[in-house]
């Protein structure tokens, strides 16, 4: 059966199979929205399961072929699960249309007239959180999709009015080639999903395409693979740069105090505003110019953007602070990609904190093996000032280890340490930091919960 808008506007019957991801679980949400019965399966009973819980959703902790109703009119699938997943192997036995994740998204915000899409291999996640927040500031009423919780709407997506849908799109095995933007952003391009895209060629092909429909595309001019997607690109193209003023949107002035960004924003040769970001790191100015450069064009104010900036307060494990115990503060961030970590790191490093105890989780075993010269280089020039790197085991995600790749290797190759499990590393860290000193948990996997040890034990030995 040909899958078309017109046939997933009738399903009334869903089930999703993945649906504790964030954004599996926000989709899921949006179809209760809409009227729809929904079901699904997660091995994880994360807060997004237990959320969708208590909106009546029925949430199977195993994959299997009997959660399968014969009522069931489409199953939608993350990405993550590959075809001899059983509930996709028993849904295609009895007919029923299976759709990805990203195709369901594309007919969810198909009904919308502003369609702004968020791509880029760095920073769309906080992108989209600040495009949406200067919106709300703004007084508008976006929906929103993002890949993370927003403080300001109490998740990671928003239902409001049918004139605008910010969304995060993902590049992973080309899931953003379903969606359709009016207005896309490209925040930059670097290889990664090595797993998937074989070579950056691959990649700046997958994001060309992605923005192709697109009447507008906003982006980052010092980024010469994000220039390159758009060379056969034939709408309107929007610049931003932190340093070529022949850009569209660029900054003057750029400082940092305690390392968060403070600008002159300027529209061609016309001083928009001021913007003092409350979030870290140079990479955070970049996602600001993006999320600023769009909301202007679209009639938002320079102080509506600036004031809008300055309270942002940014997405979920994104240089998040859990906690501050007895002078000891404990952070998590999302960077599992080279660049991503050296940015967190440097940004970390110019806090005036004590000992910086970085804690890295690498994410998967394809991106740890294909991009090792990248993470050796970048934990081996933080070890050599001074940072304590502590490597987790790898997240395996969707992997086996088959490739001959370990944190140990890691570990080895750039001076630092590795324990086996969570519990040695935070009982390790536990007893070395004192007052002064900045813990940080870093990956895409789960190794947040290292720094909720760490927590308990350090509420422990204060209590006595």
């Amino acid at each position: 059966m040909s899958v078309t808008n017109e046939f997933l506007s009738g399903c009334k019957e869903l089930y999703f199979s993945g649906i504790g991801g964030i954004s599996m679980s926000s989709i899921a949400a949006f179809a209760l929205d809409k009227g729809c019965i929904v079901s699904g399966s997660d091995k994880s009973r994360n807060e997004n399961v237990i959320r969708l819980e208590k909106r009546g959703v029925k949430i199977f902790s195993e994959h299997a072929p009997e959660n399968i109703s014969p009522s069931c009119d489409a199953l939608i699938y993350t990405a993550a699960l590959d075809s001899s997943n059983p509930e996709l192997v028993r849904a295609r036995e009895m007919n029923i249309p299976v759709v990805s994740r990203a195709r369901y998204l594309g007919y969810l915000m198909s009904e919308y007239k502003n369609r702004v899409g968020v791509s880029g291999t760095h920073g769309k996640t906080t992108t989209t959180g600040m495009i949406s927040h200067i919106f709300l500031t703004a007084g508008l009423d976006p929906t929103i999709a993002s890949g993370a919780m927003l403080p300001e709407i109490g998740g990671a997506y928003h239902i409001g009015s049918r004139e605008t849908i910010v969304y995060e799109a993902c590049e992973y095995k080309d899931s953003f080639l379903s969606f359709c933007p009016t207005d896309a952003v490209i925040t930059n391009i670097e290889l990664d999903h090595t797993d998937y895209f074989k070579s950056i060629d691959q990649m700046i092909d997958s994001f060309s395409k992605a923005v192709s429909g697109a009447r507008r595309v906003f982006v980052n001019k010092d980024n010469s693979n994000a220039i390159k997607a758009l060379e056969n690109y034939k709408g309107e193209i929007i610049t931003v740069s932190l340093s070529d003023e022949s850009a569209d949107f660029y900054v003057r002035d750029l400082s940092f105090f305690h390392g968060c960004g403070s600008y002159r924003l300027f529209h061609k040769k016309e001083e928009v505003c001021l913007v003092h970001l409350p979030v870290i790191g140079k990479f955070n100015v970049y996602n600001s110019l993006c999320a600023a450069a769009l909301t202007y064009t679209r009639g938002v104010s320079g102080s509506v953007i600036s004031k809008a900036l300055m309270s942002f307060t940014g997405a979920a494990r994104r240089f998040e602070c859990r906690a501050v115990i007895d002078g000891v503060s404990v952070y998590d961030d999302y960077a599992h990609h080279p660049s991503e970590c050296r940015s967190t790191l440097e940004a970390a490093e110019g806090l005036g904190y004590g000992n910086l105890y970085c804690i890295f989780q690498p994410h998967t075993y394809s991106r740890t093996r294909d991009l090792l010269e990248g993470f050796e280089e970048t934990f081996r020039d933080a070890a050599d000032k001074g940072v304590n790197v502590i490597f987790a085991k790898i997240y395996p995600a969707r992997e086996t280890d088959t490739l001959g790749i370990s944190s140990q290797k890691l570990a080895e190759d750039t001076g630092a340490l590795s324990f086996e499990s969570f519990e040695e590393i935070a009982s390790f860290v536990a007893s070395k930091v004192k007052k002064g000193d900045l813990v940080l948990t870093m990956g895409a996997g789960d190794v947040y919960k290292v720094g909720l040890m760490l927590i308990d034990k350090l509420e422990k030995t204060k209590n006595g």
